[in-house]
């Protein structure tokens, strides 16, 4: 106790009461203002890192990824549908978005999204308005064998998020991109 009493004084020895309660608002400030900006700022270092693996040394993309305008990302969160009838790389466009901004339980969602929408547009499953998860992982897996396993990690970790209430955190939503992927992958293998 004495050695807090000691500080405190040496404190008011430096600075007034006046300009210590400034100081503490502005730290607060900054530190607010730090929290609240910080996932698009690790995430703007996370993508800078991500493009630099897919560029070559010649600098140029290794895969084509088509360029997402914000007026479609914009209809799909809009659209009061389950499954807007938009490319999945919308979907993946707003997941980046929302992951940027922190909020990873519905980055998760429109990775699944993205997911059921490629399966979709391949004519692997048909989509059903008011299927559950586990309704969609059981028919994907039922037409494609290959698809299976990604689309059913993908729907216990969305439905761990949405439905168990775990909070969702920046591995997660790695997780669900590194399904999309393997998904991806998976029906690209077996279109061969």
């Amino acid at each position: 106790m004495r050695l807090y009493n000691e500080l405190v004084a040496a404190w008011g020895d430096l600075f007034s009461l006046p300009l210590t309660v400034v100081l503490m608002i502005l730290g607060a400030l900054a530190i607010g203002l730090l929290w609240y900006f910080w996932p698009s700022w690790w995430h703007g270092l996370l993508g800078m890192r991500l493009r630099r693996s897919r560029e070559g040394k010649s600098g140029k993309k290794k895969s084509a990824i088509r360029e997402v305008t914000d007026a479609e990302i914009e209809e799909v969160v809009e659209s009061e549908e389950e499954l807007p009838n938009v490319d999945a790389a919308v979907f993946a466009a707003l997941a980046d978005r929302l992951a940027a901004q922190g909020r990873y339980a519905e980055a998760v969602r429109e990775r699944l999204r993205a997911m059921v929408r490629e399966l979709v547009d391949r004519g692997v499953i048909t989509h059903h308005p008011g299927w559950t998860v586990t309704e969609l992982a059981s028919a994907a897996g039922s037409a494609a064998a290959p698809v299976a396993p990604p689309i059913d990690a993908a729907s216990h970790l969305f439905s761990d998020i949405w439905y168990a209430k775990k909070p969702a955190q920046s591995e997660d939503d790695n997780r669900m991109r590194a399904l999309a992927s393997q998904l991806h992958d998976a029906m690209a293998g077996s279109s061969r």
